[in-house]
């Protein structure tokens, strides 16, 4: 892993040209276009979201359904061991930082704006059956647990797992090409890696202004609440400028000084908010709604996961459930990068569990206590301006959903302050993100190079919404994710490969049959450890040493009445079998088995020509198979004790199952 580059280092040696590049050519040209050409911008983006939605939809769907699948198939395996650094390593952070984070950095800024909103929209405007019902209320709450629920974790899990297994198992670049190494080598420095660095860093770009644009109009919103101030796309724009600047000063303060604080007391503020609600609502009915939710969700996530609504066909899908999904791949680099980094020295099933489980029971009660507070203000209190304030403006839904609860004024002002503590988290997080993916240092990039990303991402946001507001930012961000949702399909195929071979590796330095010393001279040992035979010595070996040791053994099973055969091939292999009547019968034999010799090995030139570059391993065969041990150069006594060691296995396993 490269060091970071020290402050003497010039610009030009320090950023990431093949990545910086494009990236910001990309997003200053979108910019632009947004501010010159608005309507043209939204045309474009709509266009591609309506492509994204009708035609890519299906593809999306089944990705995400497989992500949650492959991390959850992934912790329960024996994979769930492996840990994500070295053996010794152990974690950088208690739990209580890390939960805090890992909720700050995924979903803060989308639970303040949708906690309210989205229930009373589902409510109000079903995807099938009869609005405002008892069985819209119902499926309002199932559907927003939907979409708040474990796919978006998992999503999350797939880019985070790849990422920290290669940084701090593999010491790789914490970058998403690393999680390619497996598929593609080394190419993964050329333009390949580029590419897919490139496609994360945009990705992130637009989820981050998607967030932060939703954001500033919440705040927005609130402030119009609170002192009146006018709700127009101007005063936006100056929010986020306002904001953009404080977050810079996180920014620069880096991941424990600024982002880690900053998490924990949205942490803080936000559990507070939530017990006001619990207390002042309806805490029973609450408490309730949460099991029953639960419970609906849990009994109904595989049909809403495959629900295509293909039958009902209707624009509600892209709306909703694609516009979450690709949200949340969208925010997938940038979380995955930001939870990796904080995630060193934990174990695969320890790190799965956390990400998917604890933020999810977070979310879900926050979705409860704010949701069905919502629906029971509609339902039994009769208060019929809320589902009228949401459908107007959705960002105005949490404080008319706060102005029927005690101390409006406090909890609003403690609302706005959440929002845009949430704001600059996720600002921050995402700028140090950025600049890691397009710079050359690994650890921390040039501090002007964490403004200019904190800066762009403002200016993104400030361009959608000058476009067309939240139908911009929902078009942006779905079209977005699709290339990236490819990059990871790939990260789980290159996970699984590298995984396999780590555990690999792990079986075989535990129970490989090592050899035995030659009578103390080690140098002998070591000589022939170093030694890549051709199939003329196996053969040889075999005739001379294992043979006769094969033949020891049958004269003594012979003495036992046992009948034993042993049998020598043609193809120079030599065989032991021991019959047991009615019973399984006992097979031992050595064969000699061609390999492709290692790289590192030097060429001997003794080697006839016929042979190639292979050599050849006397391996162990049983009744089952090859055993994927060798015994070459093994003393004739220390053969004989492996023939008695599997034999005996062999009578335990007879003994066993009688």
């Amino acid at each position: 892993m490269q060091s970071p580059a020290p402050p003497s280092t010039p610009v030009r040696q320090r950023i990431l040209p093949q990545v910086f590049i494009p990236t910001a050519a990309i997003v200053l040209l979108l910019v632009a276009l947004s501010i010159f050409v608005p309507e043209q911008a939204t045309t474009w983006f709509t266009a591609a979201k309506n492509w994204t939605a009708n035609d890519a939809g299906w593809f999306t769907i089944l990705s995400v359904a497989g992500f949650l699948v492959f991390v959850v198939g992934v912790a329960i395996s024996g994979y769930g061991r492996i840990k994500l650094g070295p053996d010794h390593s152990r974690p950088d952070y208690s739990y209580a930082s890390w939960f805090a984070m890992l909720f700050a950095a995924g979903m803060g800024i989308g639970l303040m704006f949708f906690g309210v909103a989205e229930p009373i929209m589902h409510y109000a405007t079903p995807p099938t059956g009869t609005a405002e019902s008892a069985e819209a209320a119902r499926q309002a709450m199932r559907i927003t647990f939907f979409h708040w629920g474990v796919h978006a974790w998992a999503i999350y899990a797939v880019v985070a797992l790849a990422l920290a297994y290669f940084a701090y198992r593999h010491n790789l670049p914490l970058r998403v090409r690393s999680a390619l190494y497996p598929l593609i080598g080394d190419r993964i420095h050329g333009p390949i890696g580029h590419a897919v660095d490139t496609f994360a860093a945009l990705g992130t770009i637009f989820g981050l202004a998607t967030s932060l644009g939703l954001g500033v109009m919440q705040i927005n919103s609130g402030l119009n609440y609170l002192f009146g101030l006018e709700i127009s796309t101007l005063v936006q724009v100056s929010l986020i400028g306002v904001i953009i600047l404080v977050a810079t000063g996180s920014v620069v303060a880096g991941l424990d000084s600024g982002v880690r604080r900053l998490s924990e007391i949205n942490m803080i503020m936000a559990v507070a908010l939530l017990a006001f609600v619990l207390v002042c609502g309806p805490t029973v009915h609450l408490m309730q709604a949460f099991v029953q939710n639960t419970g609906m969700y849990a009994s109904q996530l595989f049909s809403m996961t495959f629900n295509l609504y293909a039958y009902e066909p209707s624009g509600w899908l892209g709306g909703w459930t694609l516009f979450y999904w690709g949200w949340w791949i969208a925010w997938s680099p940038f979380v995955g990068m930001f939870i990796a980094r904080i995630s060193r020295g934990r174990t695969v099933r320890e790190f799965v569990v956390g990400v998917l489980l604890v933020p999810l029971g977070f979310t879900f009660l926050w979705m409860t206590i704010y949701g069905n507070s919502a629906l029971f203000m509609v339902r039994s209190d009769g208060v019929q301006a809320l589902v009228s304030a949401v459908s107007n403006d959705s960002s105005m839904a949490l404080f008319e959903f706060l102005r029927h609860l005690p101390l409006t004024m406090i909890t609003s002002s403690l609302a706005v302050v959440l929002v845009a503590l949430f704001f600059v988290t996720s600002a921050d997080s995402g700028a140090l993100v950025i600049d890691m993916l397009t710079s050359k240092g690994e650890e921390e990039s040039p501090v002007w190079q964490r403004i200019f990303w904190a800066l762009l991402v403002g200016a993104i946001a400030v361009a959608l919404l000058i476009a067309g507001g939240l139908e911009s930012l929902q078009a942006a961000t779905i079209a977005s994710a699709l290339p990236f949702t490819v990059v990871m399909i790939l990260m789980c195929w290159g996970l699984l490969k590298a995984m396999h071979l780590d555990a690999t590796k792990r079986s075989i330095l535990r129970e490989a049959r090592m050899l035995p010393g030659t009578s103390g001279d080690w140098r002998a040992r070591l000589k022939l450890l170093a030694h890549n035979p051709v199939k003329i010595e196996v053969v040889g070996f075999i005739r001379d040493h294992v043979l006769p040791a094969l033949q020891e053994v049958a004269v003594e099973l012979r003495k036992q009445d046992l009948p034993v055969e042993v049998t020598a091939g043609d193809d120079g292999r030599a065989w032991l079998r021991v019959g047991h009547g009615e019973e399984m019968d006992f097979f031992y034999s050595v064969r000699p088995q061609p390999y492709e010799a290692p790289t590192f090995a030097l060429q001997d030139p003794r080697r006839p020509a016929s042979e190639g570059t292979r050599h050849y391993r006397a391996e162990v065969y049983l009744r089952e198979g090859g055993q994927d041990y060798d015994v070459m150069g093994w003393p004739k006594v220390q053969v004989i004790h492996d023939v008695l060691d599997q034999y005996e296995r062999h009578r335990q396993f007879l003994d066993h199952v009688r």
